[in-house]
């Protein structure tokens, strides 16, 4: 059951960094707080070599505690491999591997304290008073970070710092959109809001500014300058004094002198500040807290993009999820145990949706049907071309005509749909109580039919995959069962099936797997031949569905 985290030392987060430098910052709202591969985790990590469930955060008298979940590659803080660790404030967790996420714990009061090391002492009253008044503004900001769930409070916070730090009388944060800049606040020294059109020079002017500049967080900026500058921009018609400009980046950890260069081209807006009486106070401690907090503002807009983007990815996981068990609830819930037609199956996606699809269905006291289908593809597409399939199969078709009839109809609505661009693998079989097996293999895996005496053969294709071109027919063809006789039918994900080192399971082990078990249940069979591929895979991920059903002929 999840608990509030605790609020004594400060909220705790965590800053991930993506592998590709990216940031984005995660609260720890409560815990236990899990963090893995799966979508149900509170911290959800991309990487197929961190374990679904990899570690766990739990508290213990106030302390957070780091909890390895016997993870595939463990856990490591500040480059140690840790079972259980209590978090400090900085430690960094890893998971092994140098190209994969990092997490950095936060308590943020103390993170946000950093800010104020930006202040000098006062040394005289004067100074005093105005470091004072710069004091109290970055504390609006750090206070905003830690409280506002509002990206454009805290943005509002930022640029009433940026008008005290600098005593200018109004300010503008600009966003680029496209060739041009947007403003999301403005504001006066007072920390009123100000209309946008306030704003009086045009923000084409700033933008090819902004694109010109030669520094990373500097730039100059004079309207009057401008070449296409309008006659009625003269310094008098402004009546400024003075202009600001400090450009907001996004700069990725760790980077080199090269990316930072590069940076250039990543700017996502600007910092924009004017004076109508005075110039502004630029001297090289207000610099640098301008660019402190231009950076802050430049990581709160990534933050907001970051967030926005997990939030959808969120979103689209949740979809899935629903999706995945309403497409597992489309299969069979109990299959036949007992009387002269037993089963046993299972489908195991290898994404939150598969394309495969099986079913038994019992067409009338003497006679069942059973149907497995690979649809192409991966994904919803193919997931829900599965299910309609599912439908069509529900008619029940008997007889060599009526099956005949069934896959012809099913091929040439699906191929006049998609035009050849989707199709699927099908095999559809009958079986009478007297043991005749009828049988249509559109492009299937080669089911086997596995002998009560050990001997085994396979059921090669008749036709065509369905949906792949409009002429194809599809034989029916007759066997006859004996009582033990199975029918396994399968899709190449289980042939296909990969270990570590990229090897196959391939039909040879599942030939081996079958000949041992021959005189088994359905059930027993099942289970053997699923247990089989586990061993082999060792838990690797899968780049196909692995669907499995054994079909086993016992009369009284």
């Amino acid at each position: 059951m999840a608990t509030q985290a605790p609020a004594a030392a400060g909220r705790p987060a965590f800053t991930v960094v993506n592998p590709s430098g990216q940031k984005s910052r995660v609260p720890i709202e409560s815990v236990p707080f899990l963090v893995g591969r799966q979508a149900d985790n509170q911290l959800v990590l991309r990487d197929n070599r961190i374990s679904r469930l990899h570690a766990r955060i739990v508290t213990e008298s106030g302390r957070y505690l780091l909890v390895d979940e016997n993870s595939r590659h463990g856990v490591f803080v500040n480059g140690e491999k840790v079972g259980r660790h209590e978090l400090q404030n900085g430690d960094t967790i890893s998971f092994g591997f140098p190209d994969s996420y990092q997490l950095i714990f936060t308590q943020e009061e103390a993170e946000l304290n950093k800010l104020l090391e930006h202040m000098s002492a006062p040394t005289t009253t004067t100074a005093g008073a105005g470091n004072l008044a710069k004091l109290r503004a970055l504390v609006e900001v750090a206070r905003a970070l830690q409280n506002s769930l509002s990206t454009g409070e805290v943005l509002d916070a930022v640029v009433d710092a940026a008008l005290t730090v600098t005593g200018s009388e109004r300010g503008f944060l600009l966003l680029r959109s496209d060739d041009d800049l947007t403003i999301q606040t403005a504001r006066d020294g007072r920390g009123a809001p100000l209309a946008k059109s306030d704003l009086r020079v045009p923000t084409k002017l700033i933008h090819r500014a902004l694109k010109q500049r030669r520094e990373l967080l500097s730039m100059n900026f004079d309207p009057t300058s401008e070449g296409e500058a309008r006659p009625d921009m003269s310094v008098a018609n402004l009546e400024l004094r003075s202009v600001v400009c400090v450009p907001l980046v996004r700069v990725r950890t760790g980077a080199s002198q090269e990316t930072m260069h590069s940076s250039l081209n990543e700017t996502v807006g600007l910092l924009y500040l004017d004076s109508r009486i005075g110039a502004a106070d630029m001297s090289t401690g207000n610099r640098e807290l301008l660019q402190t907090l231009a950076l802050e503002a430049s990581t709160i807009l990534e933050n907001a993009r970051l967030l926005e983007e997990e939030r959808s990815k969120q979103r689209l996981e949740e979809q899935l999820e629903l999706a995945r068990k309403i497409q597992q609830g489309l299969l069979p819930r109990e299959m036949p145990t007992t009387g002269w037609f037993r089963a046993a199956g299972s489908s195991l996606s290898s994404h939150q949706v598969g394309g495969d699809y099986f079913d038994v269905i019992r067409i009338h006291p003497e006679c069942w049907s059973l149907a497995v289908t690979d649809v192409s593809g991966k994904g919803v597409s193919s997931a829900l071309l599965a299910s309609l399939l599912q439908g069509a199969f529900l008619r029940g078709a008997e007889t060599a005509p009526q099956i005949q009839e069934m896959l012809g109809s099913i091929n040439r609505w699906l191929n006049e749909r998609t035009q050849g661009e989707k199709y699927a693998t099908v095999f559809y079989a009958t079986l009478d109580a007297d043991g005749l097996l009828r049988w249509s293999n559109a492009g299937h895996c080669a089911p086997f039919l596995v002998r009560g005496h050990g001997g085994i053969e396979t059921l090669e294709a008749t036709g065509l995959p369905v949906g792949l071109l409009d002429f194809s027919t599809y034989e029916v063809q007759t066997s006859r069962l004996e009582t033990g006789d199975k029918l396994v039918v399968y899709s190449d994900g289980v042939s296909e099936a990969e270990n570590r080192a990229g090897d196959f399971f391939d039909l040879e082990r599942m030939i081996e797997v079958l000949t041992r078990h021959a005189a088994a249940s359905c059930t027993e069979l099942h289970a053997a031949l699923m247990r089989a591929v586990e061993q082999f895979t060792g838990g690797a991920d899968q780049r196909d569905d692995i669907t499995l059903l054994v079909a086993e002929y016992h009369p009284e």
